[in-house]
């Protein structure tokens, strides 16, 4: 009897120590796969507060295009097309001046305006002329009148008809005169009800609509004169930039003139729609390089002249049924992983990637077109996922 109570009592022991390692095996740290797999269930809960403020630009996925592309470096330079060099044309001292220095200004608005003796003397001759032209025409038309009723000679007609010719020439010089000192149509018609005092003054307007990017002269100062200032003030309309390129010879090939591109300011920042407007048939001697012009619509202004920017420039397209932008994309546990926005926050999806260009992943599997993912700051959203591992750990 004594024997029989041993052999089932350690029976028992037996299985309870059975019992007892599989608990201990149970609360073991997981293994590599096991930890894996708590990756591909684990969830991050955050409020919607907190993903506003990490901004994540979260967005849904879809289908796109891969691009091959050339990448160049380049510089914003003012649009050839809409900057104007406001000079005079006549020799004289600056009477007053309307417009700073960053001030924006309209097409035909007074920027300055000078005291010069020339627009003077050229006023009061075209004046003169005026009447003296005005007068002998009326005197030829009385001629004219008097010889078709046979009251005058011939020869009185001819010497009216001469006179009033000679008249018209000089006033029509008197003029042309007042045009190539800046005067427009407007301005000259209104001479006659001007008082004489004002005829020694010259308004000098813009030629175009920007910003005063420069002003050379100060109140007083003496213009036009040889060895004097005369281009006065620079004008910028910089709603429209160039991007200046430098190509190699080999990249030409894929570079027309027409085509689209894009540029950007630096890693990150948006890229902006451009369009190569001119491709030099030279190369520069000393870097064998050749100009390449894009024009470029700034109507923010967020492009200055003198910034240097990256032009990415697309020669082959590749249609793909899902496309991730690679900021979105992380490594987890060595494999590529994406954040998939969830009711409660986000959750790391792994994802296997194909083909790819200078911005973007393809996607064969993990995705489905409509999953809502993290686009920006996702290495936030994996630090705290290693955050939330190592508290698990402990």
């Amino acid at each position: 009897m004594t024997k029989l109570r041993l052999r089932v009592a350690s029976g028992t022991l037996g299985a309870l120590a059975t019992i007892f390692l599989t608990a201990a095996h149970a609360h073991e740290a997981p293994t590599e796969t096991s930890k894996s797999e708590q990756h591909e269930e684990a969830s991050m809960k955050l409020s919607d507060r907190q993903i506003a403020a990490g901004n994540f630009a979260i967005r849904e996925v879809t289908a796109g295009t891969l691009s091959k592309r050339i990448v160049v470096p380049g510089t914003i330079v003012p649009s050839g097309e809409r900057i104007a060099k406001v000079s005079v044309r006549l020799v004289g001292t600056v009477a007053e001046l309307r417009k700073r220095l960053g001030d924006n200004v309209r097409e035909g608005d007074v920027l300055a305006i000078i005291e010069s003796r020339e627009v003077a003397d050229a006023k009061s001759q075209y004046l003169a002329a005026r009447v003296a032209f005005e007068l002998q025409e009326t005197l030829f038309n009385r001629s004219k009148s008097l010889f078709e009723s046979k009251v005058s000679s011939e020869n009185d007609y001819l010497r009216a008809k001469t006179l009033f010719e000679d008249m018209r020439i000089k006033f029509d010089v008197a003029r042309q005169k007042l045009f190539a000192l800046g005067l427009t149509s407007d301005q000259i018609a209104a001479l006659p009800q001007q008082p004489v005092e004002s005829l020694r003054l010259q308004e000098l307007r813009a030629p175009m609509s920007g910003r005063i990017a420069e002003r050379r002269v100060d109140l007083g100062s003496l213009v036009g004169r040889e060895g004097q200032e005369s281009e006065l003030f620079v004008i910028v309309d910089a709603r429209v930039v160039w991007a200046e390129l430098a190509l190699p010879a080999t990249d030409l090939a894929v570079v027309r003139e027409g085509q689209q591109i894009s540029v950007e300011t630096g890693p990150g920042a948006d890229s902006m729609p451009a369009t190569i407007m001119f491709v030099s048939p030279l190369l520069d001697k000393e870097t064998r390089l050749a100009r390449v012009v894009a024009s470029v619509d700034n109507p923010s202004h967020a492009l200055r002249p003198g910034m240097f920017i990256t032009a990415h420039i697309p020669f082959q397209q590749i249609q793909t049924d899902i496309v991730v932008p690679k900021t979105a994309v992380q490594s987890v546990d060595g494999q590529s992983a994406v954040f998939v926005r969830t009711s409660e926050g986000f959750e790391p999806r792994k994802i296997i990637t194909g083909r790819e260009d200078g911005k973007s992943f393809e996607v064969i599997s993990g995705l489905s077109p409509g999953d809502r993912i993290a686009t920006a700051n996702t290495f936030v959203l994996k630090a705290d996922l290693g955050r939330g591992e190592a508290g698990h750990a402990h």
